[in-house]
């Protein structure tokens, strides 16, 4: 019998990415399950980079409309009669949204008393790990196996020469008005294109949606030769996919870039990289300012960026000699 899963993770599009590995253990572990989705709005389109999702259910849970998005989904659960539901959750709130659909299998991490309550599954929560295994550790009793890797989603590549490197210099809008600021300075990305340019042995193409049109801008005066228009997630995707590197700041991109198995230079400032790139895998380079023992400290010692954001002054020169070792290493 087809086992009916809904399935709750909320956030960007890096969240989903991050998640995927959950849906592929439990493709192998059933047979011919139906998996659905719920996210927000802004995640819409993540069911366009996997096959392992059946069915997108939008629900902005946290809008002004909150109350009737609620209603929606507690809805489409009697209505559907799913067999499991899990949630990437962490607050006693999912607990008790878990407990309201009425679904009788309810997975999630373990936020205290209620949850283990109200849960028939609570999860120990181990979040100094890669946040990919943080969330199969919701699946990890359903197979013991090997966590599968966020899997490849394309396989194109270009080889005359001449290295492609793929610059996503921005960060979503949301994560600016949040005060979350993981961004490196325009000046520097600059210096790090020129420098690119100058030795002959690689070609930029600049990327970025509608929150990076400002900062696109500057970039089409100095490099109109070098915009690459991105119109939707799957541009991005097949641009990147053809590349052989992608350089970024920790965004949703950069989980693009390790689901494309490319190699991926990327900036960390207050985030922890040890929690949001794999470790000990030569294709993922986190690039970050050790000369700060502030650092990390995004989401574990505060919710918001400080006014000095001194961990984000690295080096354009550092960046470009860590992209130039890379080929050298691995010609």
């Amino acid at each position: 019998m087809q086992k009916k899963f809904l399935v709750l993770n909320f956030g960007g599009i890096g969240d989903q990415i991050l998640f995927f590995p959950v849906f592929e253990t439990l493709r192998k572990t059933y047979n011919n399950p139906y998996i659905m989705l719920v996210t927000e709005s802004r995640s819409r389109a993540a069911g366009d980079l996997t096959n392992s999702i059946d069915e997108v259910f939008v629900c902005d849970l946290k809008g002004k409309n909150k109350y009737f998005e609620l209603i929606r989904l507690l809805a489409k659960a009697y209505k559907n009669k799913y067999d499991i539901v899990i949630s990437s959750g962490t607050s006693q709130f999912i607990s008790i949204l878990l407990f309201l659909t009425g679904i009788k299998e309810r997975i999630g991490y373990d936020s205290g008393r209620l949850s283990r309550i109200l849960l028939t599954r609570a999860v120990k929560l181990n979040q100094n790990q890669y946040a990919s295994n943080m969330y199969h550790d919701l699946v990890s009793a359903e197979k013991e196996d090997k966590i599968p890797e966020i899997s490849p989603l394309a396989t194109l590549g270009r080889n005359d020469g001449v290295k492609t490197i793929v610059i996503h210099p921005g960060v979503s809008k949301l994560s600016v008005q949040k005060n979350i600021i993981k961004c490196w300075a325009t000046d520097n990305w600059v210096k790090l294109i020129e420098k690119l340019l100058f030795t002959g042995n690689y070609r930029v193409l600049l990327t970025g949606g509608p929150d990076d049109a400002e900062v696109i801008e500057v970039f089409k005066e100095k490099f109109p030769e070098n915009i690459a228009e991105t119109r939707n997630i799957k541009d991005f995707v097949n641009i990147v996919s053809q590349s052989d590197m992608l350089v970024c700041v920790d965004s949703a991109p950069m989980h693009i870039g390790v689901g494309l198995r490319k190699p991926v230079v990327a900036l960390f400032g207050p985030t922890d990289e040890k929690k949001l790139l794999p470790m000990n895998n030569e294709l993922f380079i986190a690039i970050k300012n050790d000369n700060l023992d502030c650092r990390p400290c995004l989401w574990d010692k505060r919710q918001t960026s400080c006014e000095k954001q001194d961990c984000l002054n690295i080096s354009p020169d550092e960046v470009f000699a860590r992209i130039s070792d890379y080929f050298v290493q691995f010609k």
